[in-house]
Formats: C-alpha cells, structure tokens, sequence
C-alpha cells in the first residue's frame, strides 16, 4: 500500500510539473539564467532549428530579453513542418510560454496553451497542529486532542471544450503523532471531489462530488455528491441552487453519530439536502447573503439529533468594508424544526461576529491578516462549519493571524476560548480552549 501511494504521488506529481506553465509580463524583462526555456532553445539550436541571432549564432552564455527569446521561437514555429515529434512538442511549449510575446510580434498562437496544458495542476503540502483542552476536560481526559497532521493535497483542473472543465481534490494525510497514516484517509490516497463544471455566460452548473459553501462557511464548508447551477455568476446579484446527499459522518454530528452506531441504532446518517444561496454585492463595501438548508429522510438527524424531519435551516449574513483592509462581517442562522427531547433552542441556532485586517496573500512575501471573532456554532444548525478555530457545538471568542513568510509560503495562528453548548439534562465543566498552527508551502 505505501508503494502504491508513492507511485501515485510521484506521477502525480511530474505529470504536474511537466504540465506547468510560467505567466508572461514584461516583453522586455530579462529570462533568468536558470529558466527551462535557455535549456529548450540550447537544445533547437543544436539540432539547427534555431536560428539564433542575425549572425546565425545562439549566445546561451548570456541573459536575453523574453521578446529576443520569442523572436527566435517564431523562427522555430516556421520551420514545425521540418521537425520531428520531440521538436514539436518542445516549440510548443515555448510557444506556449512566450504567447504574449509572440501575439506582439504578430504570430499566431491562439488557444495554444489550452491545447498544449489543458491539465493543470495546483495543490500544497501543508503541516497543522492543534490541541485542545480546558476544564470539560477535568472529567473526559480521555477526549483531550494533541494532534500533528501532514497533508499532501493536489488538485487537477482539466479542460474538456470551451464551456466545460473537469475538476478533481486528492489528499493525503499522514498522522505524525503515531507515525502513521490517518486513519479518516484509509491508509490511502482519497478522492475528496471530483465534478464537471460547465460555464455559460454568467450560468455555471456543476456536477457530481463538488465543494460547497454557505455564507460565511456558518452552516456547511464541506464535499457533498450532488448538482449545483449558480445564476449571475460574478455580477451584483447571484443565486445557487444545489440539491443532493450529504454522508453525515464527516460533518459535525459524526460524532454523535457514531455513539449511535456503536450502540447498536440503525443510524446511516445519508442526508437528502437542498439548498438555496443568495448573494449581493450593491458595492464593492457591502456584501449581504442568505441561506435555506433542507436535509430530511434520515434516521440520524430524526432521532439521533433530535430534530424533526426534514431538518430546515435559514439565516442571513453581511459583511461591510469601509476600508479595503477591514472586514466587519456578522450574521444569524436558526433552525427552525420542532425542538426535540435531545436538544433545545440554544442547540438549533448559530451566530458569527467577525472583524479582520488585511489577510495574508500567498503570492505576496511578508502580507499579514489579523482577525477576532465572536463565533457561536450551535450543534443543530452549524452542521460543518468552515472554522479552524470555533469548534462544532462551542461558543466563544477566537484570535488569530496569518502571514507570508516566502512567496508561496503561509503560517496561520489560531487561538479559541469556548464553552460547549450541552443539550438538555447535561451539567458539568464546559470550558474548551483549542490551540491551533499551520504552515502551508502551496504549488
């Protein structure tokens, strides 16, 4: 099996970085000495493809502006019918590379680069560490967390025609607390999403194992099998429409869930959901979203948690910018079901205060973001919320930072001081504080 995962990571991974291709910019800049285009070039000229400068000679020794190497690529591109398939493959991606400046000289290069990498592939390796505590935990010290997880994620973007793209997440995690792998992964390299997404106008539909996220990532920030069509993409005012199934066992309530199981219930926890988002955006300060979340036809969310089916949530959110580097964000989400014997109305609703600093951009040496919160994730309404600081079913207050160390390279600090919402008939200790670390090298 560890052969297995490291033969997949490693084609993975050179499929990905033979498939990379470099943004152009300034016409005039230098290509820096170690760049794969001197090596490519070196090697046309050689086979005397290239052509070099007006003397016929190619000065690999010295440093050359993108717009000479694009001038001696054009010369390449007219000679494609001479070449054999190796020196095809590598003017093209020349080609590919110096698009913009060849478009300037006038040649042709037209859907070139989709053609030539239309898979690419972005991911990260990403190492997070989090411990949580608190006097809850006084009398369950069985429960307390001290966890070292790496994860190795990559994500492949395929183009199929004009309209549509295939779009994919492979993880895999590596529990670095007992030096093996984690156990939510199988031992294996798991396929967290993989859907079509088709684009027309401002219409996008996707389909299949897709991300899902609702305003503020309150309710749900999750993979869920199913379709989704957003109208308006990208303009003032846009709507989702999603309707699916949700496996209720990597949510919040899983953990309840497998109580459940373990005591012998008959509890599969799949979840019908349908779901409505709304956004709008009158300005570039203001944004204002709302929420719908219907889930019904299980067991689980019947008996276990105590809801009634179906299981219907609502809430409304905002976030004001009266600076483009501070976010005042807040909203309320309640589920409005019948309270039930498990539960009571401080389990069924959920709030978010949020105010946040700039924001570390991982292109971007040496950006930082700050953020404090005020985060209240009642168990019957936040089913998997986005948070790496609040937990599920907790209320309290969250500090954290992020910042840039090197391009591509992004450390976040989380701090969460909480008390657990308890259902009814629950009494004892509820303090729980978490604290949460990652750096994360993205590729």
């Amino acid at each position: 099996m560890k052969k297995s995962l490291t033969a997949a990571l490693t084609t993975a991974l050179v499929v990905g970085a033979a498939s990379t291709t470099f943004a152009a910019a300034n016409p005039f800049s230098d290509v820096p000495a170690d760049h794969w285009a001197y090596d490519a070039v070196a090697q046309l000229a050689d086979d005397g493809v290239i052509e070099g400068y007006g003397d016929g000679t190619y000065r690999g020794q010295n440093e050359i502006t993108r717009y000479e190497m694009a001038q001696m690529v054009a010369k390449a591109m007219a000679k494609e019918d001479q070449v054999n398939a190796q020196q095809k493959a590598m003017i093209d991606r020349l080609a590919a590379e110096f698009s913009e400046e060849l478009n300037n000289l006038g040649v042709r290069v037209a859907n070139l680069e989709d053609r030539i990498d239309n898979v690419k592939w972005t991911g990260e390796l990403r190492y997070t560490y989090q411990k949580i505590g608190g006097d809850y935990f006084d009398s369950h010290p069985d429960e307390r967390t001290n966890d070292h997880e790496l994860l190795f994620r990559l994500e492949p973007e395929a183009t199929v025609n004009d309209h549509w793209k295939v779009k994919a997440r492979l993880d895999a995690a590596w529990n670095l607390s007992e030096d093996k792998s984690d156990e939510d992964h199988d031992s294996k390299v798991s396929l967290k999403r993989a859907y079509a997404e088709g684009t027309y106008g401002t219409t996008v539909i996707d389909a299949g194992k897709l991300p899902v996220f609702t305003e503020q990532g309150v309710l749900i920030d999750d993979d869920l099998s199913g379709v989704a069509v957003t109208f308006g993409a990208e303009q003032p005012f846009s709507g989702t429409i999603f309707a699916g199934r949700y496996n209720l066992e990597n949510s919040g309530w899983g953990g309840e869930l497998k109580e459940a199981q373990e005591a012998g219930i008959n509890a599969s926890g799949r979840a019908d959901v349908q779901m409505v988002n709304l956004n709008w955006n009158p300005s570039e300060k203001f944004h204002v979203g709302a929420d719908h979340v219907r889930m019904k036809n299980t067991d689980f969310v019947r008996d276990l948690a105590g809801l009634a089916a179906p299981c219907n949530i609502w809430g409304l959110g905002m976030t004001w910018r009266p600076e483009s580097t501070v976010a005042l964000s807040g909203g309320y989400w309640k589920n409005t079901s019948h309270e039930a014997r498990f539960v009571t109305k401080e389990n069924l609703k959920a709030y978010n205060i949020e105010l946040a600093y700039k924001g570390a951009e991982p292109e971007n040496p040496r950006t930082f973001g700050l953020h404090v919160a005020y985060r209240y994730l009642g168990g019957g309404t936040a089913i998997t919320p986005t948070f790496d600081g609040a937990m599920w079913n907790t209320k309290g207050w969250e500090i954290g930072g992020e910042y840039t160390f090197a391009k591509n390279i992004v450390g976040t600090l989380i701090y969460f001081d909480s008390d657990i919402i308890f259902p009814r008939g629950v009494t004892g200790k509820t303090g729980e504080k978490k604290a949460f670390a990652r750096l994360e090298y993205f590729f």
